[in-house]
């Protein structure tokens, strides 16, 4: 019979340690954008003309107060959810800011989604560039807090741990 020492587990722990946190992490919960939004609450409406900034060609819509309710049970938890890009910040090496949107082609020239429906993802591991019309599964830590920025209101950021490519099944 072998004894567990306190060496022994000493450098068992300390082991752990060589692991990288995403690799520790327990298995992504996977949501859809229906989870955005928090249980109960229907899906927010347009409620007016918006705002037409003829500058910057875009329009921002005036939603109902539902558009702003974000599901703060997703609140720092470990995700996986699938989307498609919005460029946001795009360098030599490819992507570290994006928006992750329900729908090909929204907030680039028609009226974004509402806030519970956009997601702010920043990664270290730039995006490549070239690959923005495919859609995507981003893994990583969701935080709810509404921002505001110049393209939208967005009512979650996304600190991505892995992204790729969505497999059609």
């Amino acid at each position: 019979m072998h004894t567990l020492t306190r060496r022994h587990f000493g450098l068992a722990a300390a082991s752990t340690l060589l692991i990288p946190a995403a690799a520790r992490a327990a298995t992504w919960r996977e949501i859809t954008w229906d989870d955005l939004v928090p249980p109960g609450v229907p899906f927010a409406e347009v409620i007016g003309q918006g705002e037409l900034d003829e500058a910057n060609d875009t329009w921002r819509p005036i939603f109902d107060e539902n558009g702003v309710m974000l599901n703060t049970a997703l609140d720092g938890l470990q995700i996986k959810m699938p989307g498609y890009i919005t460029p946001l910040d795009m360098g030599a090496d490819g992507l570290t800011e994006f928006l992750l949107v329900p729908y090909l082609g929204a907030c680039i020239h028609v009226p974004p989604p509402p806030p519970n429906q956009l997601v702010f993802v920043t990664t270290q591991t730039p995006w490549p560039s070239d690959d923005i019309w495919d859609a995507i599964w981003v893994y990583g830590t969701l935080t709810a807090q509404l921002q505001t920025t110049a393209l939208a209101e967005i009512g979650y950021t996304l600190a991505a741990d892995r992204i790729e490519v969505y497999a059609w099944e």
